[in-house]
């Protein structure tokens, strides 16, 4: 029995300061897993869970994540860690952010598509007008009601529509903006330990 005990402790045992363990590198591609099928699996307008799904998935990874030690080269392991770091982090940044960025004109800048969306908006108010003309002489209050709730329901879709299609140019930027700062760092690790 102490033999086993002693064999699946070498088995758990981390490789040493900031090495990796399988279980570890296994998250990671767990984590993007999960980025990837909630990016996917979105339909509609980005709602706020959405936020907390990337916000959750970047704890994680900071959490239990550490890149392997710096070395130099463009082939070396550190290398293929740091872009698949880099590159899950910025869609967990891209998810969090898209409830954000279909919301903020500031954080979004496209007055064109917000324009255009909000016409849109405005088409399926008159066009719930129409279907419900009956209505006008009746209910009012009920009629005003369904025109703003489809004009409001038709803008936040095609701004959803829109941030999907420009999330991964932002996910990307994260993902670049990540692997210089995770690079400069553990460059910086690196001289600091051999001198």
């Amino acid at each position: 029995m102490d033999g086993l005990d002693v064999q699946e402790a070498q088995k758990t045992k981390p490789v040493g300061a900031g090495g990796q363990s399988a279980s570890s590198q296994a998250g990671v591609i767990g984590i993007g897993l999960a980025a990837v099928l909630t990016f996917s699996l979105a339909e509609g307008s980005w709602e706020w869970f959405a936020a907390y799904i990337g916000v959750t998935l970047l704890a994680v990874i900071f959490s239990f994540y550490r890149l392997p030690p710096w070395t130099p080269g463009l082939r070396t392991t550190y290398m293929q860690n740091l872009v698949a770091y880099s590159m899950v982090l910025g869609l967990c940044v891209a998810i969090a952010l898209a409830p954000v960025l279909q919301r903020s004109a500031w954080l979004f800048p496209m007055s064109d598509t917000r324009s255009a969306c909000q016409k849109l908006g405005r088409y399926e108010s008159l066009r719930t007008q129409a279907s419900l003309a009956n209505l006008a002489g009746r209910d009012s209050a009920a009629l005003a009601y369904a025109q703003d709730r489809q004009r409001q329901d038709a803008v936040a879709d095609c701004l959803a529509a829109t941030t999907t299609r420009w999330l991964p140019a932002y996910g990307l930027g994260a993902a670049v903006l990540v692997a210089l700062g995770a690079w400069s760092l553990g460059r910086a690790r690196s001289r600091t330990e051999r001198n």
